[in-house]
């Protein structure tokens, strides 16, 4: 606790993590509110508004990259700018157009998102060193973990209490308001500002935040923070390239039998806790209950902060596919909800182990990749999680429209488990082929 008050006395740090959790809030109720408009105010089917959300996620992946390139190369104010206008004009403008703009604008939305997560963890590797570092992250990965358990709840009740329309114009204008907030706030995001108390987080230290954005995002947000995994790799190799003064060459020498199965891994995560994600609204929304999302959401995040803490605390790790099979399976007992405080119990169990997956993953990774490749690594589990994270929003739409909200949850997770599966499978074939290469190089020599 002393190590917590240390870093909370400190102004500048204090601000920006207070900042940093108001900013984070309009997205953490962005996706929630743009599928409970699309289904209820725009009467469209759970697919399309499944493709809107994977489009966005997509937007943000590929933005974050970019938005944390261009923050390193202009400077946190100018790179600032196109977020502000962007966010305002499109999450104000989508409640008014026809379903055919709102695919290319969600897209463009994701892609100029404010790139809340970067700022904010470039910011603290400046503002800190040693462990004080690792305290200012921990401290901002459980104010994100509270962001998201807050900000879909206040989804559900602006779009039945109030109105949608009225909610993403809202998230349009807090977003730019919270991006002006960060501009006058400056926080260093170079070692030579006058502000910096530290040299620049290097790559490691860099990746150690992405790490901890990550698992501390609670199932829900997921789509959020995976762009920052992915941007973690970006600037690992981009650091290559400067160091070796020439045009990098992709090498995938490093990817084994057991990294491409928890990439796998990694891509049934982001499917399984995005289609529980859809699945549950699309439960509460068939039973006119949608102004009761806080109450499972709370249940069902909480469930993760209390299962990620338990984890944290054992002494041996855990395989992340195992871990995988066993929320995908538990997923399936949703199926037998029949009310708000059924579904809500009923998501304990699945939930109690997303932070525990997604931890053990991250683990295992750096584990089994040398350091100067885990950057790379690292951008690559990004990719997977997103690729999983976008197709499951549509897949999930599907089994909603044709079979109904509760056999969704059946669908979701016997997909995650045939991806458990899959990984295995990946997994033994890649070990017999190295093992039979190994053998023929032994008969040569």
């Amino acid at each position: 606790m002393k190590r917590y008050w240390q870093i909370l006395r400190q102004p500048q740090i204090s601000s920006l993590l207070v900042i940093g959790m108001i900013a984070r809030l309009p997205h953490s109720a962005l996706s929630m509110l743009l599928l409970l408009h699309l289904v209820t105010n725009l009467d469209q089917s759970w697919v399309s508004a499944g493709l809107v959300t994977a489009l966005m996620t997509l937007g943000i992946a590929i933005g974050a990259p970019w938005r944390g390139a261009r923050v390193d190369a202009w400077g946190l104010r100018r790179a600032l700018i196109p977020s502000i206008f962007v966010e305002t004009l499109v999450w104000c403008t989508v409640p008014h157009v026809a379903l055919e703009w709102v695919y290319p604008l969600a897209f463009i939305g994701g892609l100029f998102s404010l790139p809340v997560f970067s700022v904010v963890r470039t910011a603290l590797g400046i503002m800190t060193t040693g462990d004080q570092r690792r305290t200012a992250f921990a401290l901002d990965a459980t104010g994100t973990e509270l962001v998201f358990i807050v900000g879909p709840a206040s989804a559900g009740i602006v779009a039945t209490q109030i109105s949608s329309t009225i909610g993403l114009s809202v998230i349009g204008i807090t977003a730019s308001l919270a991006g002006l907030a960060l501009m006058i706030l400056n926080p260093p995001t170079r070692s030579d500002d006058p502000k910096a108390v530290a040299m620049r987080a290097n790559v490691h230290e860099e990746r150690l935040g992405a790490e901890a954005s990550f698992i501390a995002a609670a199932p829900v947000g997921v789509a959020e923070v995976e762009g920052e995994l992915i941007t973690a790799g970006w600037k690992s190799a981009r650091a290559r390239i400067k160091s070796r003064g020439r045009a990098f060459k992709g090498r995938f020498n490093w990817i084994s039998a057991s990294v491409l199965a928890v990439f796998i891994a990694a891509g049934g995560a982001g499917a399984l806790l995005t289609g529980t994600e859809v699945g549950i609204v699309a439960e509460l929304e068939a039973q006119s209950r949608s102004g009761d999302l806080g109450i499972v959401f709370l249940f069902w995040c909480g469930s993760s902060l209390i299962g990620g803490l338990l984890y944290g605390a054992m002494n041996r790790s855990i395989s992340p596919l195992m871990l995988l099979l066993a929320m995908a399976i538990l997923t399936v007992p949703m199926y037998f909800a029949t009310d708000t405080w059924s579904l809500a119990l009923l998501s304990l169990a699945p939930g109690f182990l997303c932070a525990p997956t997604l931890s053990a993953a991250s683990e295992w990774l750096t584990d089994l990749v040398a350091e100067k490749r885990r950057g790379e690594a690292m951008g690559w589990y990004g990719s997977a999680m997103t690729t999983g994270t976008a197709l499951s929003s549509p897949l999930t739409g599907i089994f909603v429209d044709t079979l109904g909200p509760a056999q969704a949850f059946i669908g979701i997770g016997a997909l995650a488990v045939f991806i458990v599966i899959i990984a295995l499978i990946a997994q033994q074939i890649r070990r017999r082929v190295r093992r039979a290469r190994r053998r023929r190089l032994e008969a040569i020599g």
